[in-house]
């Protein structure tokens, strides 16, 4: 499958790229989204947050979306307020419904509020840097969010042994870029904040092409029949850390939760 951006990021491949012992690009490092997409993946304004209490602590910045538009069969019902194609999920009508009950409820029932690992590609542009170790045989991908991590399998299609909250991913080179088919997601991870979600039939296709010695573009085309009417794709580029010391630190955020999760349960004073 070639990339919505293969063509101009063909052109924009003139450059120095590390590369490995066999000829593919070298991606180890850290990298790091810059972008709302965690917010909200569709255009939005800012708003207040979940939590009017906080004031503008958790409020929504803006964002310009992250939505690159529709694998095939676009038509008007993908266009946003501009004219813009693609910029909007192209839900079925009552998968749009429940992501607004998710919407409604996202204070106490995002997944990531409960520390729940992300799924892919959320955890690609989570505020938190990820981990690319790159070997000879297969890849390993760290997040520094909730140290989840998932293997990239390389030199042969390995079948998913079941469903699990980060899925199961071969890999393969197309040219320059790494391709990554991820399968046998469990169903309840969110896409984003906004209560954006897909099911436990979730098939999601990742390509990282690079952009510069230090840029990546990342590109997710995502499919899923019981909740989508057609698959769509998100991009953005992955920038990487540089400072002399980076490190992925400690994220372990299951103690953040306990009393949003378990709190009912405690006894109040006198019982």
């Amino acid at each position: 499958m070639i990339g919505l951006l293969g063509a101009s990021l063909a052109v924009a491949q003139d450059f120095d790229f590390p590369g490995t012992r066999d000829g593919h690009p070298d991606l180890n490092g850290i990298w790091q989204t810059l972008s709302t997409a965690n917010w909200n993946l569709e255009p939005h304004a800012a708003s207040q947050g979940a939590i009017e209490t906080l004031g503008t602590i958790g409020a929504v910045p803006p964002g310009l979306g992250v939505i690159v538009g529709a694998a095939s069969g676009r038509d008007s019902s993908s266009r946003d307020s501009s004219g813009r194609e693609g910029s909007t999920i192209p839900y079925l009508p009552a998968a749009r419904a429940q992501r607004d009950q998710n919407f409604a409820s996202r204070r106490t029932n995002d997944p990531e509020a409960k520390c729940f690992l992300p799924g892919v590609p959320r955890a690609t542009y989570m505020p938190h840097p990820l981990q690319i170790l790159q070997t000879d045989d297969d890849i390993m991908i760290l997040y520094e969010y909730a140290s989840a991590v998932r293997t990239v399998f390389m030199n042969e299609e390995v079948p998913a042994i079941a469903e699990s909250w980060m899925g199961w991913s071969n890999g393969r080179w197309d040219g320059d870029t790494l391709v990554v088919d991820v399968t046998a997601q469990n169903g309840q991870t969110w896409l984003d904040r906004a209560g954006n979600y897909g099911s436990a039939t979730m098939h999601v296709v990742e390509r990282y092409t690079p952009l510069g010695p230090n840029h990546l573009q990342y590109e997710a085309t995502i499919e899923d029949p019981n909740v989508y009417s057609r698959p769509w794709t998100i991009s953005m580029p992955l920038y990487r850390r540089l400072e002399p010391n980076v490190q992925l630190l400690e994220f372990k955020c299951v103690e953040f939760a306990e009393e949003l999760m378990y709190g009912h349960l405690s006894k109040g004073e006198g019982q």
